[in-house]
């Protein structure tokens, strides 16, 4: 057996371990802000179904049912199309985790960067979404490449939010709808609920101009996930 080869392999799975871990906690401390609710709140029917089906909730339910309306924005720079930049200076990949440390390495590199928060840790990469009224844009990325424990490049999507077109801003179906449905009409037998976020999302065109509505993102833990607009109820799953 080569030794040599096994401890690099062993090291680069307790880094990458630390830093699951490190996302886990402080996605916890965040949802732990926020109220929610739990399977108990369902429907005795729906939950009997979630018996029935092997279905699970790993995750809380979210509570919240804010009066939400659609962004309109202008894309600069192509969603997903970007071009992957390389650090000239690697950076802690342990900083993403602290708003201002991430601004006081990378911040003066990467345009717009405060407008960005941390929504997933990935194998190699970080995920995260540009924010606006304080909610996630699902569709406008930026990817932080690490390896060895060092951030080594990006690539980002950039766009302009436009002003509203005065349209009303309406109350978002409530998180525990949005499961009861899932689970009463898409989950299939065995699926497990990781997490339930709600956020901005929309169909892309090729156009410059887009538009993104409010919307309840479910992910599963097999990482399948459904987009349920959140005024009305439409789902889409990708």
């Amino acid at each position: 057996m080569d030794w040599g080869r096994a401890k690099s392999v062993l090291i680069f799975a307790f880094l990458l371990l630390n830093l699951v871990l490190g996302y886990q906690l402080w996605s916890n401390i965040r949802e732990g802000l926020r109220t929610s609710a739990d399977v108990g709140d369902l429907r005795p029917e729906t939950q009997a179904l979630m018996e029935e089906k092997k279905i699970k909730l790993g995750t809380s339910i979210p509570s919240e049912t804010p009066a939400l309306h659609d962004l309109t924005y202008k894309v600069k720079v192509g969603l997903g199309k970007g071009e992957r930049h390389e650090l000239k200076t690697p950076v802690d990949s342990k900083v993403v985790f602290v708003d201002k440390e991430l601004q006081a390495s990378l911040g003066g590199v990467i345009p717009e960067l405060d407008e960005y928060t941390l929504g997933a840790v990935l194998e190699n990469e970080f995920i995260l979404y540009r924010m606006a009224e304080g909610r996630p844009m699902f569709d406008v990325k930026l990817e932080l490449f690490y390896s060895n424990q060092k951030i080594t490049a990006y690539k980002q999507d950039l766009i302009e939010l436009l002003p509203s077109d005065k349209q009303a801003a309406q109350s978002v179906l409530s998180a525990t709808k949005v499961v009861t449905s899932l689970i009463e009409n898409q989950l299939k037998n065995g699926a497990v609920i990781e997490e339930i976020k709600l956020g901005y999302h929309g169909q892309i065109f090729n156009s410059d101009t887009q538009v993104s509505a409010p919307t309840w993102r479910v992910l599963l833990e097999d990482g399948g996930q459904y987009y349920m607009n959140a005024i009305s109820g439409e789902v889409v799953t990708e």
